[in-house]
Protein backbone atom coordinates (compact mmCIF):
# COMPACT_ATOMS: atom_id res chain seq x y z
CA UNK A 1 0.00 0.00 0.00
CA UNK A 2 0.96 3.54 -0.61
CA UNK A 3 -0.01 7.05 0.70
CA UNK A 4 -2.07 7.56 -2.44
CA UNK A 5 -4.24 4.21 -1.84
CA UNK A 6 -5.41 6.26 1.83
CA UNK A 7 -8.79 6.57 2.39
CA UNK A 8 -9.09 10.12 3.84
CA UNK A 9 -11.05 8.50 6.97
CA UNK A 10 -7.05 6.62 7.79
CA UNK A 11 -5.62 10.12 7.33
CA UNK A 12 -6.99 11.20 10.75
CA UNK A 13 -8.31 9.66 14.38
CA UNK A 14 -7.59 6.42 15.44
CA UNK A 15 -4.40 4.80 13.89
CA UNK A 16 -5.48 1.41 14.01
CA UNK A 17 -7.49 2.31 11.02
CA UNK A 18 -4.30 2.07 8.76
CA UNK A 19 -4.63 -1.24 9.20
CA UNK A 20 -7.82 -2.21 8.23
CA UNK A 21 -6.73 -0.36 5.03
CA UNK A 22 -3.81 -2.59 4.19
CA UNK A 23 -6.15 -5.72 4.72
CA UNK A 24 -8.34 -3.99 1.93
CA UNK A 25 -5.72 -3.86 -0.31
CA UNK A 26 -3.68 -7.01 0.45
CA UNK A 27 -6.10 -8.93 2.40
CA UNK A 28 -4.90 -12.26 0.82
CA UNK A 29 -1.25 -11.37 1.16
CA UNK A 30 0.79 -13.18 4.31
CA UNK A 31 1.39 -10.91 7.56
CA UNK A 32 3.10 -12.70 9.67
CA UNK A 33 5.03 -16.01 9.90
CA UNK A 34 6.07 -17.58 13.51
CA UNK A 35 7.37 -21.01 13.50
CA UNK A 36 5.35 -22.52 10.24
CA UNK A 37 2.45 -20.52 11.43
CA UNK A 38 1.25 -17.73 9.11
CA UNK A 39 -1.30 -15.34 8.92
CA UNK A 40 -2.64 -12.99 5.92
CA UNK A 41 -3.56 -9.59 6.34
CA UNK A 42 -7.30 -10.05 6.74
CA UNK A 43 -6.75 -12.76 9.08
CA UNK A 44 -4.70 -10.43 11.07
CA UNK A 45 -7.41 -7.35 10.77
CA UNK A 46 -9.99 -9.48 11.40
CA UNK A 47 -8.74 -10.72 14.72
CA UNK A 48 -7.47 -7.36 15.96
CA UNK A 49 -10.93 -5.81 15.61
CA UNK A 50 -12.63 -9.31 17.51
CA UNK A 51 -9.90 -8.74 20.36
CA UNK A 52 -10.73 -4.91 20.68
CA UNK A 53 -14.48 -6.33 21.20
CA UNK A 54 -13.26 -8.65 23.44
CA UNK A 55 -11.24 -6.08 25.70
CA UNK A 56 -14.70 -4.25 25.71
CA UNK A 57 -16.48 -6.97 26.88
CA UNK A 58 -14.46 -7.64 30.02
CA UNK A 59 -14.60 -3.62 30.90
CA UNK A 60 -11.46 -2.26 29.15
CA UNK A 61 -12.39 0.77 28.09
CA UNK A 62 -11.60 3.63 25.90
CA UNK A 63 -8.39 5.38 27.20
CA UNK A 64 -7.54 2.24 29.75
CA UNK A 65 -4.07 1.44 29.58
CA UNK A 66 -2.78 -2.50 28.58
CA UNK A 67 0.08 -3.73 29.39
CA UNK A 68 1.92 -6.09 26.93
CA UNK A 69 4.01 -8.36 29.03
CA UNK A 70 4.98 -11.08 26.26
CA UNK A 71 7.72 -11.90 24.15
CA UNK A 72 7.86 -11.49 20.42
CA UNK A 73 4.94 -14.05 19.38
CA UNK A 74 1.81 -13.59 17.10
CA UNK A 75 -0.28 -12.64 19.79
CA UNK A 76 1.93 -9.66 20.47
CA UNK A 77 1.14 -8.15 17.47
CA UNK A 78 -2.93 -8.96 17.83
CA UNK A 79 -3.32 -7.49 21.16
CA UNK A 80 -1.02 -4.17 20.62
CA UNK A 81 -3.01 -3.63 17.53
CA UNK A 82 -6.41 -4.19 18.96
CA UNK A 83 -5.86 -2.59 21.78
CA UNK A 84 -5.38 0.38 19.13
CA UNK A 85 -8.98 -0.30 17.32
CA UNK A 86 -10.48 -0.72 21.41
CA UNK A 87 -8.71 2.82 22.23
CA UNK A 88 -6.71 1.40 24.54
CA UNK A 89 -3.34 2.83 25.45
CA UNK A 90 -0.95 -0.32 24.66
CA UNK A 91 1.77 -0.02 27.02
CA UNK A 92 4.72 -2.46 26.10
CA UNK A 93 6.64 -3.90 28.98
CA UNK A 94 10.36 -5.81 28.40
CA UNK A 95 9.56 -9.69 29.29
CA UNK A 96 12.60 -9.72 31.36
CA UNK A 97 11.64 -7.10 33.78
CA UNK A 98 11.20 -8.74 37.07
CA UNK A 99 9.03 -7.95 40.14
CA UNK A 100 9.54 -4.59 40.67
CA UNK A 101 10.20 -3.00 37.50
CA UNK A 102 6.58 -4.34 36.59
CA UNK A 103 5.10 -2.99 39.51
CA UNK A 104 6.30 0.19 38.82
CA UNK A 105 5.15 0.35 35.50
CA UNK A 106 2.05 -1.36 36.60
CA UNK A 107 0.89 2.00 38.89
CA UNK A 108 2.33 4.13 37.07
CA UNK A 109 0.27 3.62 34.09
CA UNK A 110 -2.57 2.84 36.27
CA UNK A 111 -2.77 -0.50 34.46
CA UNK A 112 -6.65 -2.17 33.76
CA UNK A 113 -5.43 -5.24 32.00
CA UNK A 114 -1.98 -7.09 31.22
CA UNK A 115 -1.54 -9.66 28.40
CA UNK A 116 1.28 -11.70 29.32
CA UNK A 117 2.45 -15.95 29.34
CA UNK A 118 1.73 -18.18 31.71
CA UNK A 119 5.85 -18.53 32.41
CA UNK A 120 5.64 -14.74 33.24
CA UNK A 121 2.15 -15.09 35.17
CA UNK A 122 3.79 -15.27 38.89
CA UNK A 123 5.50 -12.28 38.30
CA UNK A 124 2.31 -10.28 37.74
CA UNK A 125 0.79 -12.01 40.99
CA UNK A 126 3.92 -10.30 42.70
CA UNK A 127 3.41 -7.11 40.92
CA UNK A 128 -0.54 -7.06 41.29
CA UNK A 129 0.16 -8.08 45.41
CA UNK A 130 2.78 -5.69 45.74
CA UNK A 131 1.08 -2.57 44.05
CA UNK A 132 -2.68 -4.14 45.54
CA UNK A 133 -4.36 -3.62 41.75
CA UNK A 134 -6.48 -6.06 40.30
CA UNK A 135 -6.21 -6.03 36.68
CA UNK A 136 -7.88 -7.91 34.02
CA UNK A 137 -5.28 -10.95 33.17
CA UNK A 138 -5.01 -12.71 29.88
CA UNK A 139 -2.65 -15.07 29.43
CA UNK A 140 -1.77 -17.13 26.07
CA UNK A 141 -1.80 -20.28 25.35
CA UNK A 142 -3.11 -21.25 28.87
CA UNK A 143 -4.88 -19.91 31.91
CA UNK A 144 -2.47 -19.22 34.34
CA UNK A 145 -4.84 -18.65 37.27
CA UNK A 146 -8.47 -19.62 37.64
CA UNK A 147 -9.79 -16.06 37.26
CA UNK A 148 -7.53 -15.25 34.17
CA UNK A 149 -8.82 -15.15 30.74
CA UNK A 150 -7.66 -17.06 27.80
CA UNK A 151 -6.03 -15.03 24.89
CA UNK A 152 -7.69 -16.70 22.22
CA UNK A 153 -11.11 -16.44 24.23
CA UNK A 154 -11.09 -12.25 24.33
CA UNK A 155 -13.30 -12.01 21.35
CA UNK A 156 -16.02 -9.88 20.49
CA UNK A 157 -17.98 -8.03 18.06
CA UNK A 158 -15.18 -6.43 15.59
CA UNK A 159 -14.79 -2.79 16.90
CA UNK A 160 -12.68 0.44 16.13
CA UNK A 161 -13.37 3.45 18.13
CA UNK A 162 -13.09 6.94 17.19
CA UNK A 163 -10.14 8.72 18.77
CA UNK A 164 -8.98 12.03 18.44
CA UNK A 165 -5.41 12.65 16.75
CA UNK A 166 -4.02 13.65 20.23
CA UNK A 167 -5.66 10.74 22.16
CA UNK A 168 -2.64 8.65 23.54
CA UNK A 169 -2.31 5.15 21.41
CA UNK A 170 1.63 3.77 23.26
CA UNK A 171 2.80 4.41 26.66
CA UNK A 172 5.97 2.77 25.84
CA UNK A 173 8.45 3.37 29.33
CA UNK A 174 12.34 4.78 29.10
CA UNK A 175 14.14 5.16 32.21
CA UNK A 176 16.58 8.35 32.77
CA UNK A 177 20.15 9.05 33.92
CA UNK A 178 17.97 9.77 37.39
CA UNK A 179 15.15 8.90 38.94
CA UNK A 180 12.42 6.78 38.15
CA UNK A 181 11.56 5.25 34.73
CA UNK A 182 9.10 7.65 32.44
CA UNK A 183 5.95 6.85 30.31
CA UNK A 184 6.63 8.29 26.91
CA UNK A 185 3.16 9.83 25.75
CA UNK A 186 2.83 8.62 22.11
CA UNK A 187 -0.73 9.94 20.47
CA UNK A 188 -2.04 8.67 17.42
CA UNK A 189 -1.30 11.61 15.70
CA UNK A 190 2.97 10.65 16.48
CA UNK A 191 2.42 7.03 15.64
CA UNK A 192 0.77 7.80 12.38
CA UNK A 193 3.47 9.98 11.60
CA UNK A 194 6.31 6.88 11.55
CA UNK A 195 3.44 4.98 9.51
CA UNK A 196 3.30 7.74 6.97
CA UNK A 197 7.19 8.07 6.38
CA UNK A 198 7.16 4.22 5.70
CA UNK A 199 4.72 5.08 2.63
CA UNK A 200 6.25 8.16 1.19
CA UNK A 201 8.96 7.77 0.12
CA UNK A 202 10.12 5.35 -3.36
CA UNK A 203 10.57 1.53 -2.62
CA UNK A 204 12.76 -0.59 -4.94
CA UNK A 205 10.36 -3.64 -4.26
CA UNK A 206 6.62 -3.83 -4.07
CA UNK A 207 4.92 -3.65 -0.67
CA UNK A 208 3.90 -7.28 -0.56
CA UNK A 209 7.49 -8.44 -1.51
CA UNK A 210 8.66 -6.80 1.95
CA UNK A 211 9.92 -9.79 4.23
CA UNK A 212 11.01 -7.94 7.35
CA UNK A 213 13.08 -10.55 9.71
CA UNK A 214 12.27 -9.67 13.06
CA UNK A 215 14.56 -10.67 15.94
CA UNK A 216 14.70 -7.44 17.92
CA UNK A 217 12.31 -7.31 21.02
CA UNK A 218 9.09 -6.00 19.81
CA UNK A 219 8.34 -4.11 23.38
CA UNK A 220 11.47 -1.69 22.24
CA UNK A 221 10.20 1.49 19.74
CA UNK A 222 12.42 0.09 16.99
CA UNK A 223 11.51 -3.31 16.92
CA UNK A 224 7.49 -2.44 17.36
CA UNK A 225 7.10 0.21 14.62
CA UNK A 226 10.50 -0.20 12.29
CA UNK A 227 10.40 -3.93 12.07
CA UNK A 228 6.83 -4.95 12.59
CA UNK A 229 4.53 -2.03 11.68
CA UNK A 230 5.85 -0.14 9.13
CA UNK A 231 6.71 -3.52 6.63
CA UNK A 232 3.09 -4.28 7.73
CA UNK A 233 0.98 -1.51 7.40
CA UNK A 234 2.72 -1.58 3.59
CA UNK A 235 1.19 -4.89 2.93
CA UNK A 236 4.35 -6.77 3.60
CA UNK A 237 5.17 -9.55 5.85
CA UNK A 238 6.71 -10.58 9.17
CA UNK A 239 8.50 -13.82 10.43
CA UNK A 240 8.82 -13.35 13.95
CA UNK A 241 11.29 -14.84 16.12
CA UNK A 242 11.80 -14.23 20.17
CA UNK A 243 14.60 -11.93 21.00
CA UNK A 244 15.63 -13.71 23.72
CA UNK A 245 16.91 -16.66 21.57
CA UNK A 246 19.09 -15.67 18.77
CA UNK A 247 20.47 -17.55 16.52
CA UNK A 248 22.78 -16.15 14.09
CA UNK A 249 23.25 -19.58 11.69
CA UNK A 250 19.49 -19.89 12.23
CA UNK A 251 19.03 -16.02 11.03
CA UNK A 252 21.50 -16.51 7.81
CA UNK A 253 19.09 -19.69 6.97
CA UNK A 254 15.82 -17.61 7.09
CA UNK A 255 16.82 -15.05 5.41
CA UNK A 256 17.87 -17.87 2.25
CA UNK A 257 15.18 -19.99 2.86
CA UNK A 258 12.68 -16.90 2.69
CA UNK A 259 14.19 -14.26 0.51
CA UNK A 260 14.12 -11.74 3.42
CA UNK A 261 14.26 -8.39 2.16
CA UNK A 262 14.68 -6.14 5.50
CA UNK A 263 16.66 -7.11 8.54
CA UNK A 264 17.03 -4.48 11.13
CA UNK A 265 19.72 -5.61 14.08
CA UNK A 266 22.00 -4.37 17.11
CA UNK A 267 26.04 -4.95 16.45
CA UNK A 268 25.94 -7.51 18.07
CA UNK A 269 23.70 -9.85 15.71
CA UNK A 270 25.89 -8.77 13.09
CA UNK A 271 29.27 -9.34 15.42
CA UNK A 272 27.72 -12.99 15.76
CA UNK A 273 26.93 -13.74 12.10
CA UNK A 274 30.32 -12.14 10.42
CA UNK A 275 32.05 -14.04 13.11
CA UNK A 276 30.26 -17.33 12.82
CA UNK A 277 32.06 -20.57 10.77
CA UNK A 278 28.84 -20.46 8.21
CA UNK A 279 29.17 -16.79 7.42
CA UNK A 280 29.61 -17.00 3.39
CA UNK A 281 27.74 -20.16 3.16
CA UNK A 282 24.19 -18.87 2.78
CA UNK A 283 22.97 -16.25 0.09
CA UNK A 284 21.84 -13.18 1.89
CA UNK A 285 21.60 -11.61 -0.89
CA UNK A 286 17.63 -10.97 -1.01
CA UNK A 287 18.37 -8.55 1.27
CA UNK A 288 17.30 -5.07 0.16
CA UNK A 289 18.21 -3.35 3.20
CA UNK A 290 20.23 -4.25 6.70
CA UNK A 291 20.22 -1.57 9.22
CA UNK A 292 21.83 -1.27 12.55
CA UNK A 293 21.54 0.84 15.37
CA UNK A 294 22.29 0.89 19.29
CA UNK A 295 25.96 1.63 18.76
CA UNK A 296 28.33 2.35 16.46
CA UNK A 297 29.37 -1.05 14.45
CA UNK A 298 32.95 -1.83 13.86
CA UNK A 299 34.01 -1.04 9.88
CA UNK A 300 35.60 -4.37 9.76
CA UNK A 301 32.47 -6.35 10.60
CA UNK A 302 30.09 -3.49 8.50
CA UNK A 303 32.50 -4.14 5.08
CA UNK A 304 32.56 -7.99 5.67
CA UNK A 305 28.64 -8.05 6.05
CA UNK A 306 28.10 -5.87 2.90
CA UNK A 307 30.94 -7.69 0.92
CA UNK A 308 28.87 -11.03 1.39
CA UNK A 309 25.65 -10.27 1.73
CA UNK A 310 26.01 -7.37 -1.02
CA UNK A 311 23.56 -4.61 0.34
CA UNK A 312 24.80 -1.45 2.06
CA UNK A 313 24.42 -1.65 6.01
CA UNK A 314 22.02 1.90 6.90
CA UNK A 315 22.28 3.20 10.43
CA UNK A 316 19.36 5.49 11.59
CA UNK A 317 18.86 7.63 14.58
CA UNK A 318 15.66 8.03 16.95
CA UNK A 319 14.18 7.74 20.25
CA UNK A 320 11.05 6.23 22.42
CA UNK A 321 10.09 10.02 22.97
CA UNK A 322 10.22 9.95 18.78
CA UNK A 323 8.12 6.75 18.06
CA UNK A 324 11.01 5.64 15.99
CA UNK A 325 13.57 7.56 13.42
CA UNK A 326 14.30 11.03 13.26
CA UNK A 327 17.23 10.75 11.22
CA UNK A 328 18.10 7.88 8.66
CA UNK A 329 20.84 7.30 5.69
CA UNK A 330 18.63 5.34 3.80
CA UNK A 331 16.31 7.82 1.33
CA UNK A 332 19.17 10.42 2.51
CA UNK A 333 20.33 12.46 -0.96
CA UNK A 334 23.90 11.50 -1.24
CA UNK A 335 23.13 7.90 -0.20
CA UNK A 336 24.50 6.54 2.27
CA UNK A 337 27.39 7.68 4.73
CA UNK A 338 29.00 5.29 7.15
CA UNK A 339 29.40 6.35 10.64
CA UNK A 340 26.61 9.19 10.32
CA UNK A 341 23.26 8.29 11.04
CA UNK A 342 22.33 9.65 7.77
CA UNK A 343 19.94 13.21 7.18
CA UNK A 344 16.32 13.84 8.77
CA UNK A 345 13.93 12.54 7.63
CA UNK A 346 11.88 14.83 5.45
CA UNK A 347 9.24 15.52 8.47
CA UNK A 348 11.83 16.66 11.05
CA UNK A 349 13.44 19.53 12.01
CA UNK A 350 17.03 19.28 13.23
CA UNK A 351 19.25 21.24 14.58
CA UNK A 352 22.54 21.06 16.90
CA UNK A 353 22.79 23.83 19.73
CA UNK A 354 25.65 24.84 22.38
CA UNK A 355 24.80 25.73 26.40
CA UNK A 356 23.44 28.41 25.43
CA UNK A 357 21.04 27.36 23.03
CA UNK A 358 22.33 28.61 19.92
CA UNK A 359 23.23 26.88 16.77
CA UNK A 360 26.75 25.96 16.32
CA UNK A 361 28.68 26.01 13.12
CA UNK A 362 28.69 23.12 10.77
CA UNK A 363 31.46 20.49 11.92
CA UNK A 364 31.39 21.36 16.01
CA UNK A 365 29.65 18.98 18.32
CA UNK A 366 26.38 20.65 20.84
CA UNK A 367 23.29 18.91 21.44
CA UNK A 368 21.31 17.37 19.13
CA UNK A 369 17.41 18.94 19.40
CA UNK A 370 14.23 17.21 16.91
CA UNK A 371 11.00 18.79 16.29
CA UNK A 372 8.39 16.68 14.22
CA UNK A 373 4.95 15.09 14.13
CA UNK A 374 6.10 12.00 15.71
CA UNK A 375 7.65 13.19 18.93
CA UNK A 376 5.26 12.47 22.11
CA UNK A 377 2.77 14.47 23.67
CA UNK A 378 4.87 14.39 26.76
CA UNK A 379 5.68 11.96 29.95
CA UNK A 380 3.02 10.34 31.35
CA UNK A 381 2.21 12.44 34.65
CA UNK A 382 5.47 14.48 34.55
CA UNK A 383 4.56 17.90 33.63
CA UNK A 384 8.49 19.60 35.12
CA UNK A 385 10.07 16.50 33.18
CA UNK A 386 8.14 17.06 30.02
CA UNK A 387 8.95 21.23 30.35
CA UNK A 388 12.59 20.40 30.77
CA UNK A 389 12.29 18.04 27.83
CA UNK A 390 11.53 21.06 25.30
CA UNK A 391 12.61 24.17 24.27
CA UNK A 392 10.15 27.49 24.12
CA UNK A 393 9.97 26.82 20.33
CA UNK A 394 9.16 23.39 20.34
CA UNK A 395 12.05 21.72 19.98
CA UNK A 396 12.97 18.08 21.85
CA UNK A 397 16.20 17.96 23.74
CA UNK A 398 17.77 14.72 22.56
CA UNK A 399 20.54 15.00 25.33
CA UNK A 400 22.89 13.61 22.51
CA UNK A 401 25.85 15.08 21.07
CA UNK A 402 25.97 15.24 17.99
CA UNK A 403 27.94 17.26 14.55
CA UNK A 404 26.81 17.53 10.89
CA UNK A 405 28.62 17.81 7.76
CA UNK A 406 28.73 20.13 4.76
CA UNK A 407 25.34 17.78 3.30
CA UNK A 408 23.93 18.32 6.42
CA UNK A 409 24.50 14.37 7.66
CA UNK A 410 24.48 14.05 11.23
CA UNK A 411 27.18 11.84 13.41
CA UNK A 412 26.50 11.01 17.23
CA UNK A 413 29.51 11.52 18.76
CA UNK A 414 28.42 11.04 22.38
CA UNK A 415 25.30 9.58 23.71
CA UNK A 416 23.26 10.40 26.47
CA UNK A 417 25.36 10.90 29.82
CA UNK A 418 26.21 7.74 31.96
CA UNK A 419 23.99 5.14 29.66
CA UNK A 420 24.72 2.21 29.22
CA UNK A 421 24.10 0.80 25.51
CA UNK A 422 24.75 -3.45 25.84
CA UNK A 423 23.99 -5.35 23.01
CA UNK A 424 21.30 -2.50 21.94
CA UNK A 425 19.68 -2.44 25.31
CA UNK A 426 19.82 0.52 27.32
CA UNK A 427 21.35 0.38 31.12
CA UNK A 428 21.34 3.23 33.28
CA UNK A 429 23.65 3.04 35.98
CA UNK A 430 21.32 4.94 38.33
CA UNK A 431 18.60 1.94 38.39
CA UNK A 432 21.25 -0.74 38.81
CA UNK A 433 23.12 1.36 41.47
CA UNK A 434 19.70 1.93 43.75
CA UNK A 435 19.21 -1.48 43.61
CA UNK A 436 22.87 -2.08 45.19
CA UNK A 437 21.99 0.24 47.53
CA UNK A 438 19.01 -1.65 48.81
CA UNK A 439 21.48 -5.02 49.63
CA UNK A 440 21.91 -5.16 53.44
CA UNK A 441 25.90 -5.16 53.16
CA UNK A 442 26.00 -2.88 50.36
CA UNK A 443 27.18 0.88 51.47
CA UNK A 444 27.38 2.58 48.19
CA UNK A 445 27.81 1.44 44.55
CA UNK A 446 28.46 2.74 41.10
CA UNK A 447 28.38 0.86 37.68
CA UNK A 448 30.19 1.78 34.43
CA UNK A 449 30.14 0.37 31.30
CA UNK A 450 33.50 -1.08 30.37
CA UNK A 451 34.31 -1.88 26.38
CA UNK A 452 32.74 -4.93 24.99
CA UNK A 453 33.98 -6.58 21.77
CA UNK A 454 30.78 -8.32 21.21
CA UNK A 455 27.82 -6.68 23.61
CA UNK A 456 29.50 -2.82 22.71
CA UNK A 457 29.57 -2.48 27.00
CA UNK A 458 29.04 -4.73 29.83
CA UNK A 459 28.32 -3.05 33.08
CA UNK A 460 30.71 -3.20 35.96
CA UNK A 461 29.82 -2.50 39.68
CA UNK A 462 32.31 -0.95 41.84
CA UNK A 463 30.70 -1.17 45.65
CA UNK A 464 31.92 -0.38 48.89
CA UNK A 465 30.48 -2.35 51.88
CA UNK A 466 29.07 -1.12 54.92
CA UNK A 467 31.02 -1.35 58.31
CA UNK A 468 32.30 -4.37 59.65
CA UNK A 469 31.26 -6.17 56.74
CA UNK A 470 34.55 -8.23 55.10
CA UNK A 471 34.43 -7.68 51.13
CA UNK A 472 34.71 -11.48 49.61
CA UNK A 473 34.36 -12.93 52.99
CA UNK A 474 31.19 -11.61 54.61
CA UNK A 475 29.93 -10.75 51.40
CA UNK A 476 31.20 -11.67 47.76
CA UNK A 477 31.23 -10.93 44.24
CA UNK A 478 29.26 -13.55 43.24
CA UNK A 479 26.98 -13.11 45.85
CA UNK A 480 25.70 -9.51 44.76
CA UNK A 481 25.33 -10.53 41.24
CA UNK A 482 22.86 -13.20 42.25
CA UNK A 483 20.86 -10.03 43.97
CA UNK A 484 21.18 -8.32 41.00
CA UNK A 485 20.13 -11.17 38.51
CA UNK A 486 16.96 -11.95 40.62
CA UNK A 487 15.23 -8.28 40.75
CA UNK A 488 16.28 -6.88 37.79
CA UNK A 489 16.26 -7.75 33.48
CA UNK A 490 19.34 -10.44 33.29
CA UNK A 491 20.92 -7.73 31.05
CA UNK A 492 20.67 -5.19 33.01
CA UNK A 493 22.97 -6.96 36.07
CA UNK A 494 26.52 -6.18 36.58
CA UNK A 495 28.47 -8.71 34.61
CA UNK A 496 31.73 -7.90 37.51
CA UNK A 497 31.27 -6.76 40.53
CA UNK A 498 34.47 -5.11 42.26
CA UNK A 499 35.02 -4.18 46.14
CA UNK A 500 36.72 -0.59 46.85
CA UNK A 501 37.70 0.71 49.85
CA UNK A 502 35.83 4.39 48.54
CA UNK A 503 34.62 5.81 45.88
CA UNK A 504 36.45 8.88 43.58
CA UNK A 505 34.57 11.83 44.19
CA UNK A 506 35.42 15.08 42.81
CA UNK A 507 35.28 18.04 45.42
CA UNK A 508 31.58 18.51 45.61
CA UNK A 509 31.01 14.93 46.30
CA UNK A 510 29.81 13.61 42.77
CA UNK A 511 31.22 10.02 41.81
CA UNK A 512 33.94 10.53 39.42
CA UNK A 513 33.12 7.38 36.89
CA UNK A 514 35.71 7.87 34.39
CA UNK A 515 38.66 7.49 37.10
CA UNK A 516 36.53 3.72 37.65
CA UNK A 517 36.52 3.23 33.62
CA UNK A 518 40.56 3.97 34.10
CA UNK A 519 41.26 2.01 37.23
CA UNK A 520 39.40 -0.80 35.33
CA UNK A 521 41.88 -1.04 32.50
CA UNK A 522 44.40 -0.37 34.35
CA UNK A 523 43.84 -3.28 36.64
CA UNK A 524 42.78 -5.50 33.37
CA UNK A 525 46.64 -4.75 32.08
CA UNK A 526 48.17 -5.28 34.85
Amino acid sequence: MELEDLGQSAREGNVGRLFNETARHHGDALAVEHHGERVTHAELSDATAEFAGGLHDLGVKPGDSMLVYLPNRPEYLVASLGALKAGVVVSPVNPQYKRRELSYQMEDSDAAAVVTHPALRPIVEQACEETGREPVVITVDQRGEDDDHLFDEVRGEPTLVERDDEDVALLPYTSGTTGKPKGVRLTHSNFRAQMFSALAPPHSIDPTEVRSLIWLPLYHITGFTHTACQPLVRGGALYLRSAVQWDGVEAMEMIEKEGITHFVGVTAMYVDIVNSDDFGEYDLTSLEMAAEGGAKMSETVQREFEATAGVEMAEGYGLTETAGATHSQTGSTYGLKHGTVGQPLRMFDAKIVDEDGKDVPVGDEGELLVRGPSVMDGYHGMPDATDAAFTDDGYFRTGDVARRDTRNYYEIVDRKKHVIVSAGYNIYPSEVEELLAEHDDVAEAAVVGIDDERRNEIPVAYVVTVPDVEAGEDVTAEEIKEYSLERIAEYKHPREVRFVDELPRTTSGKIRKFKLEERYENEEDA
